[in-house]
Order: structure tokens, then sequence, then C-alpha cells
């Protein structure tokens, strides 16, 4: 399907891996031009992406992104507020005023500062903002009670943008992944090894017990950077220009909400 993404400009921040990576790698191969925001290095496949190093958790640096991609390309027609990054504890008293400030800061705050460095140039053309944020949000456990919530607030963020903002043509919605295998869950130490001491088994078959037996993913499965990252492009596209202030859940059927 054409996206009608040809000479539309993106930012996708925390872009260097999993859910970033392959929706800014999937954007360029739609036509867009990317602007791909991570703190570390980036190697990206993809001629049309624009590597950006930049801590978005300094009060100054979605400006700088934000002026990056003006720059570089003259404008600006969609941000992927994806950035962010989980730590468990075993509890919510553990979980001290260090914790949630950072945590806060991360997953919350710079979609926040994103938005509001980006909107000024949105409003030119008009465009789209995607928050990203996680079943989480509606299903907390009590050691990502931090996280949890400031997933949580990325949909009021969500759709008080676009209250404001949808009749001057900017849209903003809010993609909520469930357990989708990224580096997060196989790098050393990660969600897979702590599944594997959890559940006192060999790591895919504690993947695949969390996955049937603990979160009852209709699907029988994890899901995939890729399947999350093709949600994102159809609500960056022009194609999805009726749809404002929703929350899209690619989670394998967990939330069985009416």
């Amino acid at each position: 399907m054409n996206l009608m993404l040809e000479g539309q400009v993106a930012i996708v921040t925390g872009a260097s891996a999993g859910i970033g990576r392959a929706t800014a790698e999937l954007l360029a191969r739609e036509g867009a031009q990317v602007v791909a925001a991570a703190r570390g290095p980036m190697e990206m496949d993809e001629n049309r992406v624009e590597a950006v190093r930049v801590d978005l958790t300094e009060p100054a640096g979605p400006r700088q992104l934000v002026e990056r991609a003006l720059a570089l390309h003259g404008r600006v027609d969609s941000v992927v507020n994806n950035v962010g990054g989980v730590v468990s504890h075993d509890g919510f008293l553990e979980i001290d005023d260090d914790s949630w400030a950072a945590t806060l800061e991360l997953n919350l705050l710079t979609a926040v500062r994103c938005s509001r460095a980006a909107i000024p140039a949105l409003l030119e053309r008009g465009g789209s903002l995607v928050h990203v944020s996680s079943e989480a949000g509606r299903l907390p456990d009590p050691g990502i009670l931090d996280y949890a919530a400031a997933k949580a607030g990325l949909r009021i963020l969500s759709k008080g943008l676009a209250r404001e903002f949808g009749s001057r043509g900017v849209r903003s919605n809010v993609v909520a992944p469930g357990p989708t295998r990224t580096r997060l869950w196989d790098e050393p130490g990660g969600f897979v090894d702590q599944l594997a001491a959890r559940f006192e088994l060999e790591r895919e078959a504690a993947v695949l017990h969390f996955v049937r037996d603990v979160r009852g993913l209709v699907t029988g499965r994890l899901g995939t950077p890729e399947e999350v990252a093709r949600v994102i492009a159809m609500l960056v596209s022009p194609l999805s220009a009726q749809v404002t202030g929703a929350e899209w859940t690619i989670d394998g059927g967990v939330l069985r909400e009416v």
C-alpha cells in the first residue's frame, strides 16, 4: 500500500533499536525523510534516515532535535514519541523518588517536550503525533508502577493535544504495544533471563509459559517491532486523516475490554 509519505519529514525518537528503529526504517521505505533520534550511536539500513544523537531527557534536547530536522529538511510532518524504558522493582515500596522522577522524565516528559517543540512546525502544513505507550498503562504491575503511570499519562497528553489542535490539522494518537520482543527481552539480564529465573525454566520455555499461561496472549506469541511499526506508519500517513485522539492496542489480545 502507498502510504503517501513521499516528501514528508518524520521525527522518530528512541530509534536505535526495537520499535523505534523498525518504525524509522519502515517510514523511510515508504518514502519519508526520517530524522532518527537516540542517545547512543545508530546504524540505519536506509539511506533516507538521518541519525541524530541527542539526550531527550535534557530539557533543551527536544528543541534541538526539531531545529535539526528543520535545518535539514525545512519542515516536519510527523513525530513519533517512542523513546522510553523500564526498570523492574520488587514492588511499589522499592520505587523511590529518584526512580519515579527518572521514569517520568524518560517516558512522559520527553513526549511532552518533543510535542511542544514540534507543534509549531506541524501547524504549518498539518501533521501527526504518535505516542508509543504500553499495555502497562492499563494493566499496571506492582514493580513498574512508575512506568505504568508515565505510559498512562501519554493517553491524557494525546487526547488533550488532539482536542486542542485537531481543528488546525494536527492529529495525535497513541499506540500501546503489549509484550514485544525488542532488545530489552534478549539482552543479558533482560526479560527472557528474568522469566527463566522466575519460572525455573529454559529461556524459550519460560517465554512460552509467560505468553500462554501468565499473560494469555490469544495469538500465542510475542509481538514484533515490525508489527507495531506498521500501525504507527498508518497513523503517520495522511490515509488516517480522520483518526485522532485514539489509542491503538497491539498486544495479541491481552486486553479484552468492552
